[in-house]
């Protein structure tokens, strides 16, 4: 019960501090000196700090606001994507104190070199932290990819935690896996979280991060998949309030991710998401997966570049495409609008079948909202017709690339939040 009780108040400030014990006690239901007694442990820890008065609007002397303690724990995102790598460190008030994206064209590159430099970046950011009196408590690495237990674990999705929206996981027991891998597990490689199944677009797959991970004083971090992570992130930091939705995670590829009253829906193996396969034309171009006029045959970054008659390489496809629609390159808002149209058909199975309160752009696409959106919206007023849908619940995400290496660091802020105990068991 009081590790129930250091939650509920600790969630309490965390909402909606400054807080005074007293105003704690009110919105909690519990005794002034039950709070007090909470509050005090939670100083003892440095989750929290008690700083100058804050008003009640009653009589009597008022009490000293609690906030959460920004210069204590904190989560270390990371992130792995075809063309970067990025790590962040988010403080428990949520404040991102250490931020790093850098190019690396890791497409097709081996694993292990992708890592050791991520590994590389994450050391500096962690040691950046420390200079500024943070400690991190748990690592989180997004990857664009299909992630599974490893080997000889069954289905993929049937051992990770599932986390929501306050960061709890289905697997109390798992609490304190996350960022904290032991030796037998490192040697092991098969630990849940630690498997990339597949990463098309990195060129991975079958990939143990345990196996990848160079040896060290950085733990192996838990992986996640970053369209997962870019929701969350909606909910968590990007100020969204629909706690039932889809989030569309395009780049060089469409991942999409389903949030359920704040809770992430993997399937029953763990695929749930994979939109840029779901067909938008039963005959069209065949996809690399194998099937035929898959979503990203025709709104994949390379697809509409295509379309978009722009040739050669680019190391920011999404940029070129942005620069070229704000010139008025006609061939290049032609494709766009076309791009827009098969997102907006294949999210039309979506939202009939959810019912989502929102469908949010995010990833690198959020960019080229101006462009997409019209086209999307378009195409569900059209086809949304056994419900009702609002055309504002159509937006594009306030994060944008931001979302997967922001979602990766609150994940160890949000479960700090939702359980301080786990840090003292």
């Amino acid at each position: 019960m009081r590790r129930q009780n250091l939650a509920l108040v600790l969630s309490t400030v965390a909402g909606s501090a400054p807080l005074s014990r007293a105003t704690v006690a009110g919105r909690v239901g519990l005794t002034r000196a039950a709070v007090s007694s909470l509050v005090d442990e939670l100083l003892g820890a440095g989750l929290l700090v008690e700083g100058e008065t804050a008003p009640s609007g009653k009589v009597g002397r008022p009490g000293r606001a609690l906030s959460l303690n920004a210069d204590g724990p904190a989560g270390l995102g990371l992130e792995v994507g075809p063309a970067h790598l990025g790590a962040c460190v988010v403080d428990l008030a949520g404040g991102t104190r250490v931020w790093h994206r850098v190019p690396a064209l890791n497409r097709s590159r081996p694993a292990g070199q992708v890592l050791t430099e991520l590994a590389e970046l994450a050391g500096r950011a962690t040691a950046e932290a420390e200079a500024l009196g943070l400690r991190i408590e748990g690592t989180v690495l997004a990857v664009p990819g299909v992630l599974g237990p490893g080997p000889g674990h069954g289905d993929p999705g049937a051992e990770q935690a599932a986390t929501d929206r306050h960061g709890t996981e289905r697997d109390p027991a798992d609490r304190n896996a996350v960022g904290r891998a032991t030796a037998g597990q490192r040697a092991r490689g098969r630990e849940a979280h630690e498997w990339v199944e597949h990463a098309p677009n990195l060129g991975w797959h079958h990939v143990s991060l345990a196996d990848h991970w160079p040896a060290g004083p950085l733990p192996v971090p838990e992986l996640e998949n970053e369209a997962n992570l870019g929701a969350l992130a909606e909910l968590w930091s990007g100020g969204e309030s629909a706690d039932t939705l889809v989030h569309v995670s395009a780049e060089t590829g469409i991942g999409a991710a389903l949030l359920i009253d704040g809770r992430l829906f993997r399937g029953a193996a763990g695929y749930a998401g994979e939109l840029g396969h779901v067909p938008v034309h039963a005959d069209g171009p065949r996809c690399t997966c194998g099937a035929r006029g898959c979503l990203e045959q025709y709104a994949g970054a390379r697809a509409v570049l295509r379309a978009a008659e722009i040739r050669g390489t680019h190391r920011d496809p999404v940029a070129a495409l942005v620069d070229r629609a704000r010139a008025g390159h006609a061939p290049t808002r032609a494709a766009l609008r076309r791009a827009g149209e098969a997102f907006g058909i294949a999210l039309t199975a979506a939202v009939n079948l959810v019912d989502p309160a929102a469908v949010v752009l995010g990833g690198a696409y959020a960019e080229l909202s101006e462009w997409l959106l019209p086209a999307m919206a378009d195409e569900l007023a059209v086809r949304v017709r056994v419900r009702p849908w609002d055309p504002d619940a159509l937006r594009a995400s306030r994060l944008g690339r931001r979302g997967p290496l922001l979602g990766a660091a609150h994940v160890t802020i949000q479960r700090i939040v939702n359980d301080p105990a786990r840090l003292w068991d």
